[in-house]
């Protein structure tokens, strides 16, 4: 067995860090167990040495959270781990972007890095300790990557910064970010925020920063414990004179293109025509015939040529402050946008910037609507959903229509976490916004920001502020240490750049940013002015979008469902169910409308949904009818559910059935039930009591009726022919609750116990 080693570290929350390697993985070129409190992660990296090499770095990064490690089973047929869930994305594209600019530049070799988390604490995140355990498991390869890189979680509770926080400690916290840093600089920041400042948001990094210095030093300390040597590998040898040959050939009419400012795609015709003349221009000259010898000299001289526009952009931006399309730095493209593009979309919007525009639609929808989420760690619904999507038309492109990749989850994320902070609290809607690419030039996820924030005002949903989004670009000269910030940056701006950093907010504050670099690292300088010009930025996106549309529209489309919602008692829920969902189901089958009953605070809250306004009114009328209580003096509308020859049983209200008897249905007397009745006849009745003891319901039809003229003379004399004993009192009678009296049959009574629950008087 390899020697066992390992580390330990502290965060500043006083909480301990364990790294152990060479007990599990051994084959693998590096491996690690990190362990956090009950979370452990295995990360293992592998980079073969065979194989021809690519003119990219291949790297792909894999974070898999094994359902064991919380004790439970994936649901579904198969019972086990599927392809990856978008959390699981998520924290891979969090690790991938952290590692990937550090690698040299010249490394090409495939590496696969595999993180499984196996064993779970659900009070911890384990997508902030993802980062860490990865590199650890490169220092013990020999691998080559310089630098360590750590990352952690900052949150901000009551103005106090926390790293990695719990899960609970999350709940009350102000900002959520995840930041990746070297021991000089930061490298990767993602996050969500309530409305921060920009400041506050750098004062965070900072405080990270802190945190990943210490984590920095141990993975150098277990390097050097590990004693592995980094592994020399081929780099191509630069040809210095094939290089000038092809610059030669471009440099000049690049240069010219560069400086015409022309759109996208013109530009992009003009750099493939001038690529294709002096491809073949170098054909001639060398002879060059085969085809495999073309293609491999096409790959060599687009290298070269990417290189050659590269340095002249550059330049032209360093020196002059004058970008690909004529704008100065802090310039914003031309913004146009519309609300309520679409006619039957609950709330539309197209938002265009520059030649970046997306069609966003908003959907409302029931609580049914929801998204359940099953994942190893997480379980719960979703009410919020924001899907973003690329297809290859955007940029002119053919390829297959697939399922949305890596990037287009990564997108989707950010936008909406950058919308999800301003939505209200009390919204019994769930809600979906799609935002459609139709043209991308740089940045489509910020004009999904806006899009989405307007499809939202669109359809009337009460957001407390309107959000926009910017992208920020970087260049560098590393000689000289001049660096320039770019506002709004192009698709080409973005390549041949270091940074894209994406910044959301309202007027107030920041709301999420997402931040890339090809560098090794920023410094605070270039951050802290990345971030006060992306509030210029933002603030002049914000006001042309107030000028299409200045506030939450203050009704809903007629497309959208309405919503009325009452509490009825908890003991009620039943009965508005019914026996297997059968009452509220014809419910929704006779009015249309979706309901939704949830038991809460000991109460009973049910929600209606429905386009037709009549249809919700109705609903709702019989919600209520099944669960009101019946009042004494009140006149209902009775159905005859059966008949019997004491009388009928008939129901008055939605489960509330009461037995009107014989006595009580006219003035005169009657020998029998025969012909009076038929079942599903109505009758107005009236409630004249309920007993107290037995809870029986005394119904009364004769007391709606006219008296006769001298009933009330007649009675009197019977009464007093009979001494009194008649304890009938203003047409009230006991024999309605089967007294010996009710025509000659004492049975009455338990007859009507036997009949429903309601216990009939």
């Amino acid at each position: 067995m390899d020697k066992i080693i390992k580390k330990t570290v502290a965060l500043p929350n006083g909480r301990e860090i364990y790294i152990e390697t060479g007990r599990i993985a051994r084959q693998a070129h590096g491996a690690v167990v990190l362990r956090y409190g009950d979370t452990m992660i295995l990360a293992t990296v592998v980079s073969p040495k065979e194989g021809k090499p690519a003119d990219f770095l291949p790297l792909s990064v894999d974070y898999i959270e094994k359902y064991s490690a919380a004790g439970k089973i994936p649901g579904g047929f198969f019972k086990r781990e599927g392809r990856l869930g978008e959390g699981e994305i998520l924290t891979s594209r969090l690790v991938d972007r952290a590692l990937r600019p550090l690698f040299p530049k010249d490394y090409n070799r495939e590496c696969q890095v595999v993180l499984q988390l196996i064993s779970a604490d659900k009070d911890e995140k384990p997508d902030a300790l993802a980062c860490l355990a990865a590199s650890c498991a490169l220092m013990t390869s020999d691998i080559p990557f310089p630098d360590p890189v750590a990352e952690v979680r900052v949150g901000r509770v009551d103005g106090e910064f926390i790293i990695n926080p719990t899960v609970a400690e999350l709940e009350g916290a102000d900002m959520d970010i995840m930041v990746a840093c070297t021991i000089d600089s930061i490298v990767m920041v993602e996050g969500e925020m309530n409305e921060v400042s920009e400041q506050d948001l750098l004062e965070g990094m900072v405080a990270a920063h802190e945190a990943c210095k210490v984590l920095n030093q141990m993975q150098l300390e277990l390097r050097e414990e590990v004693g592995k040597t980094t592994r020399e590998y081929d780099v191509p040898e630069k040809d210095e004179d094939f290089i000038t040959r092809v610059s030669d050939l471009t440099e000049v009419k690049c240069r010219e293109i560069v400086d015409a400012t022309l759109p996208k795609t013109e530009r992009s015709e003009s750099f493939r025509i001038l690529l294709d003349e002096a491809l073949a221009k170098i054909a001639e000259e060398d002879g060059i015939e085969d085809e495999e010898e073309l293609k491999e000299l096409g790959t060599k001289v687009k290298e070269i040529f990417k290189d050659v526009q590269k340095d002249i952009v550059r330049g032209k931006v360093l020196k002059e402050g004058i970008r690909l399309d004529g704008r100065k730095l802090n310039e914003v493209r031309y913004i146009w946008s519309e609300a309520g593009y679409l006619p039957r979309a609950h709330g539309s919007a197209v938002f265009t910037r520059g030649e970046t525009q997306s069609i966003c639609t908003t959907t409302l929808g029931t609580k049914l609507d929801e998204q359940i989420i099953d994942g190893a760690l997480v379980e719960g619904k979703k009410r919020f959903l924001l899907h973003y999507n690329f297809p290859a038309f955007s940029t002119g492109e053919a390829r297959f229509l697939r399922g949305p990749g890596r990037r287009e989850i990564g997108h989707g994320n950010l936008a909406e976490r950058a919308l999800k902070m301003v939505l209200p609290d009390d919204f019994d809607y769930t809600v979906r916004v799609v935002s459609d690419i139709t043209e991308s030039n740089g940045s489509s996820s910020m004009a999904t920001v806006c899009g989405g924030c307007l499809s939202l005002m669109d359809a009337g949903v009460p957001i407390k502020s309107p959000v926009s989004g910017i992208a920020m670009g970087l260049m560098t000269e590393v000689d000289t240490g001049d660096f320039a910030v770019l506002s709004d940056i192009l698709g080409d701006e973005d390549f041949i750049g270091d940074m894209d950093f994406k910044v959301t907010g309202t007027a107030k504050g920041l709301t999420a940013c997402q931040m890339d670099i090809k560098v090794r690292g920023l410094s605070y300088e270039i951050l802290g002015k990345a971030l006060e010009q992306s509030k210029e930025g933002r603030l002049h996106i914000l006001d042309k979008m107030l000028e299409t549309l200045s506030e939450p529209r203050k009704e809903f489309s007629i497309h959208a469902p309405r919503i009325e919602s009452i509490e009825i008692p908890s003991d009620m829920i039943g009965a508005v169910i019914g026996p297997g969902g059968k009452i509220i189901q014809e419910i929704q089958r006779s009015t249309g409308t979706t309901i939704n009953i949830e038991e809460s605070d000991g109460k009973g809250h049910v929600t209606i949904y429905s386009v037709d306004a009549a249809a919700l009114t109705a609903a709702k009328q019989m919600v209520k009818d099944i669960t009101a209580e019946p009042e004494v003096g009140t006149v209902y509308s009775a159905t005859v559910k059966s008949i019997k020859d004491f009388g009928a049983f008939v129901e008055f209200m939605p489960g509330r059935e009461g037995l009107l008897h014989i006595s009580e249905i006219s003035y005169e007397r009657l020998g029998s039930m025969e012909g009076v009745f038929q079942v599903g006849d109505t009758i107005e009745i009236k409630l004249i009591g309920v007993d107290e003891k037995t809870g029986k319901f005394r119904l009364s039809h004769r007391v709606l009726l006219p008296k006769p003229e001298g009933w009330e003379e007649r009675e009197r004399e019977r009464r007093d022919r009979r001494g009194g004993g008649d304890r009938r009192s203003g047409g009230e009678d006991r024999r309605g609750s089967g007294d010996r009296r009710s025509g000659g049959d004492r049975r009455g009574g338990r007859r009507g116990d036997r009949h429903g629950g309601n216990k009939p008087s």
